[in-house]
Parts: structure tokens; sequence; C-alpha cells
């Protein structure tokens, strides 16, 4: 019976994830010739862009054979700018391979990608490439994998090690091993493999070939692949969307149940005219023509589930410009349908995008130019910050009672909940207090109110999202026949922002942890930089030769601790950094220009209401 298998190819910038996608095309027959990252020519980077700059921008799918398995196999970019696009590969992986240069061994973008995987539980092994170049460092790099990433790691040569590490985390092979029962060593590396307990570590080059074919063998044995029923009800969920030549709509499926097939009505979406391939089913990707309504993270067969971000969200954001501002409207909603988390905000005729930092932003603009013809240039990047509750705040507005205009009474509750819960709504009234003559069920009308809360949550007041926080729906009315759903999604956000207001809100600035590593007699300029930049270095390691420093320090500024980490370092430093935390503004809080209808003014608010009525 064939296998369908979902595999991510991720690894740090340069490390060699396309040149391994390539070889693994070649040696299936996919390609007659492995083609090269420098030389622009590379299967999966099919971007103009990407071929100019020598890097994956967007994820891209190919499948191959290795025995009685299909393999999806999915290329994702390694440049921290673009870590949105392996946000979205992940959800639709059965499993990974992690690659990890010889030469440079374990780097900033490899730790995050590591700890990402391991948290998703995702199946992962590791690839240390590049073992045929000038410098490489086998052994090195595994200390440093074992040191920097998980312990949870062995080669498969050796047999010692790797028995170690399976009776670490297999209580029968460690019985039957002091009781000199025989050991199935590969039944064990299988099982722990695919339970994501521990990651097979193998070597090799995907330029000269070396070490692929053990590589290959571990992919088509040692990571799982889901079947799933393909005769249940469809289910899945789309990761990627692009643009044809025609400008139609492209969406990338990932099912987990069911078929679907040519001419198959996806609910809102909208009918399917084309297929590749035909006929998709459990287990597989695919591409769907025809969805006109669709965007990522959409799922199919399922309530919209919120989206969830395994990555931190962008810290930055700017405002575009160009001459022909409806050209640049239309150009980037494109984008936007490609990566939700550009965030495209519109406050008059002025647009702002979130980032993750300064080449996203040169991508952008290379982008607009190559494929809309649009040439545009930006402001000065700043940082999104985020807004947290205080205290517990409460609001109502009942039906047929002024100043409440609309047929329905809603009543609502904020109070904090847990960091990095999110935000989450619950409904705390009688069945028979819900218009469940509109809606039908009890959740499908609480989906529909947390899809307003949310929206209104996203600018709270100084304008900026909120977080963490319980919202409770405490009193509910309506008039049957009369209430509409508009007259709750209308009234939700005054009674959600006097709430709001009561609680009360603070200001977070996002702050990054960085690690620099850099010569030893250099760490007094690099303490200075640090204090010059408003950074909170903690106490430095020393050794005879290099220093190593860890901090806090403002996402606004790391790009510019970054620019001078040569100079400080004479060229030998190393800065890794990653989003830390939210950390309380003092003093006077920034805010951030509104784009709603501004429900904390209720003449202003309702003004708008009726104009667009």
């Amino acid at each position: 019976m064939e296998r369908t298998l979902n595999l991510g190819i991720l690894a740090h910038v340069d490390a060699g994830k396309t040149s391994l996608t390539e070889r693994l095309l070649f040696n299936a027959g996919v390609i007659r010739e492995i083609g090269s990252v420098d030389a622009g020519n590379t299967q999966t980077d099919s971007l103009a862009l990407e071929r100019q700059r020598g890097i994956t921008i967007k994820a891209a799918v190919a499948t191959f054979h290795i025995k009685d398995t299909t393999v999806n196999l999915i290329d994702t970019p390694g440049h921290p700018d673009f870590i949105a696009e392996v946000e979205r590969v992940l959800t639709v992986l059965d499993g990974a391979v992690l690659v990890i240069s010889a030469v440079e061994g374990v780097q900033a973008q490899t730790r995050i990608l590591m700890r990402t995987l391991k948290r998703l539980n995702i199946p992962t092994l590791i690839f240390i490439n590049k073992i045929d170049r000038a410098g490489a460092d086998v052994s090195g790099t595994l200390k440093a994998i074992k040191e920097r990433l998980t312990p949870d790691v062995a080669t498969t040569q050796n047999q010692e090690e790797l028995l170690n590490v399976l009776s670490y985390h297999d209580d029968q092979l460690t019985k039957n091993y002091l009781s000199g029962q025989p050991l199935d060593i590969s039944q064990s590396l299988a099982t722990l493999t695919k339970q994501a307990r521990i990651h097979p570590v193998y070597t090799g080059s995907a330029i000269t070939g070396e070490g692929i074919t053990e590589l290959e063998e571990a992919i088509a044995t040692l990571l799982p692949a889901e079947a799933g029923d393909p005769g249940a009800p469809a289910q899945g969920t789309v990761f990627k969307v692009e643009r044809g030549q025609n400008g139609e709509k492209i969406a990338y499926v990932r099912m987990f149940a069911g078929t679907i097939r040519v001419r198959d009505r996806l609910g809102d979406f909208g009918k399917v005219t084309r297929m590749s391939p035909d006929g998709l089913s459990a287990g597989q990707i695919g591409k769907l023509w025809g969805l006109s309504g669709i965007r990522i993270g959409d799922s199919i067969g399922m309530p919209k589930a919120q989206q969830r971000h395994h990555f931190a969200p962008p810290t930055l954001e700017t405002v575009i410009q160009a001459s022909d501002s409806n050209a640049l409207h239309t150009a980037m909603t494109q984008l936007a349908e490609q990566d939700p988390l550009i965030n495209l905000r519109q406050d008059g005729d002025q647009l702002s995008v979130s980032l993750y930092g300064e080449v996203q932003k040169e991508v952008i603009q290379a982008t607009l130019a190559c494929d809309f013809g649009v040439d545009v240039t930006f402001r000065e990047t700043t940082t999104i910050c985020q807004e947290h509750l205080v205290g517990t705040g409460e609001a109502l507005e009942l039906i047929y009672k002024d100043p409440n205009p609309f047929l329905a009474t809603v009543g609502l509750r904020v109070e904090p909940s847990k960091k990095h819960h999110g935000i989450h709504v619950k409904l705390d009234v009688p069945v028979e207090h819900m218009p469940l003559f509109l809606f039908r069920t009890t959740d499908e009308f609480r989906l529909a109110l947390e899809e307003t809360v949310r929206e209104t949550l996203a600018q709270g007041l100084y304008g900026w999202q909120v977080s963490d926080c319980l919202v409770t729906l405490t009193h509910s009315g309506y008039q049957s026949p009369g209430t509409t759903p508009g007259d709750y999604r209308k009234l939700v956000p005054l009674v959600l922002m006097a709430a709001l207001r009561q609680a009360g809100t603070t200001v977070g600035e996002p702050v990054h942890h960085f690690r620099l590593d850099g010569p030893s007699d250099l760490l007094g300029p690099a303490l200075r930089a640090l204090a010059q930049l408003n950074a909170v270095p903690q106490t430095p390691v020393l050794t005879k030769t290099t220093y190593v420093v860890e901090g806090e320090i403002s996402a606004g500024l790391i790009h510019q601790l970054q620019q001078r980490v040569p100079g400080l370092t004479r060229g030998e430093g190393v800065l890794e950094s990653q989003f830390s935390r939210y950390r309380k503004v003092h003093g006077t809080p920034p805010v951030r220009a509104r784009t709603d209808h501004n429900p904390l003014n209720r003449k202003e608010y309702l003004m708008h209401l009726s104009r667009r009525s």
C-alpha cells in the first residue's frame, strides 16, 4: 500500500536545504540535472526574486517517490524575515528534515526552528550538510546540536551512543538489555522518531550526494505518513495562496480527511474548477482553482479556526507609499492574500504593513516593482506594541433602552487571562436568551461573536492589539422576528470598548532576547554600544579568547545592533536574537492611529455606520 508523507525541509539561510531538495528530486528522477542556488536555476526557487537573491522566499512543493512512499517535499525559507512562510508549512507536515551546515554549525534560526519543531511534536531528522567543504567540523557540529538544540539525538553509525539514547526513552529496550534478551534497535528507533522523542542525525553533502541514500531510507522508514480516511467528509487546511499567470487564485491544500473533486462546492469559498492532482484525498497536498473567497489559514469542511502563530508575530511596521495609490492598494491586497501576517492597514490614503525585518521590506519593494509595475518607498520602520488588561471591566446595553439604537441586548465582561493565552470568548447566558433563530447552534453563535470580538480588540484604548483576555457574554436579548446578526455585530464593539475602558490597559513594547559572541579583548566596546542602544545585558561569560553576553533590547533597535556587530567584533562576532516579550512602556504610552470606526466615540462610530448603510 502506497503511503503519502508531507515533508518539510527547514534550515537557517545558506545551510543547503534547497540544494538538498534538488538532490532528492534528482535521485528520484524528477529532474534531469541538479540546479544551483548560485546559478539561480533550482526547481523550487521559481520566483525571479528568489533566483536573483539566491534565497528562498516562498514555500514550494515538489513530489517524488522513495520505494512505496509518495513524498510531498516542501522547501521553506531560511531567512528569519520570512518565518511566516515556515509557520504556515508547519501546520501541514507529517515530518521534517532540519538541515545544519557542518561549516557554520548551529545558527540563530536553527535554534528557533528546532524549538518550534519540538514544541509542536513534529518528528524530525537532522542532516549535517556540507561535510565536503573546507572548514567542515562534523564532531563540533554534533556537539553544538546536543548543547544548543537537544540532547535527544544520535548518529545511527555509532551503535553504542544510539543504544544509550534509545534506552533512556525506551524502558522495554532497557529491560531486554539488562536481561540479555534480543534487542530490536530498528523498531525502537522508528517508534521513538515517529513520536518525536529522539532525532536521528545523518551526515553528508547535498552537492556531491554523499550520505543522501541513508537519509532517503530514514525519510521512508522513520517518519510517519498519516493516511486519514478518504471516504470521510472532506477536511483540509489552506497553507499557501498564489496567483496564476492570468491572475486566477490558486490554493494549496493539505487534506486530512475525505476527497475533493472538480466541480465540488466548498462552502462559501466557491466551486472547484480545476485541481492538481485529480481527486485530492486524505493525506495528500494539492492545488485548487476557482475558490475566489479562500485565504491562507482557512479550513475546508471545518468551522473556521483562528490561525495560531507558532512563531512570534511581526514586531515592526512601516508606511508604504507610491505615486499611484490605487495600483498600490490593488497590489498589496494580492500580497496580503499570500501573506496575511503583513497585516495590511489603511488609514485614509495611508497604507501600513507589518514586518519581521528590513530584508522583508526590500523583497516587498522588489516584488511590487517586478510583478505589478509599482514603484514604492517606505517611511522609517517603527515597532508594533501591544495592549494588556490592567483589571476587569463590564458593560451592558439593553434592547429598547436609550442610547442603544440596535435590536439586541449585549452585556460583556473582560478580564485578563494567562500570558500567550490569546483571546477567548465564553457564553454565560441561558440558551433561551441566545438568538438561535439566526444561528444553527450555540457554538456557531459563539464563533460569530468571537469573530467580532477579535476584530474589535485588534485596536484597543491606544490603538494597539489587545492580547491575553477572556471575554464573557453576560447578557443577551433579541426580538423575534426583527433582530439580525448585524444588530449584534454593530453593538458588540460599543459594549466591548466600554468594558475595556473600565478595565484599563497598559501598552507594552516588543523586546528581543539577544546573544552576542565576540573576541574577549573587544568586550568593552560591545558593552558601551549596548548601553547606547538602551539594551539590558546580563553578566558576560568570558574565556581567554571570546566573550558571550546575553540580554534584552528593544525590537526597534535590533537592526542597528546587527549593523554594528561587524565593526565591534573585527568581523568575528555572531549575533542571535529572537522575540522575547512585551515590556511595559513607562511614561506616556504611544498611540497608534485608528483604522476602525472608533467605537470609543459613540457619536463618531454611529455616524460611520449610518454613512455605510
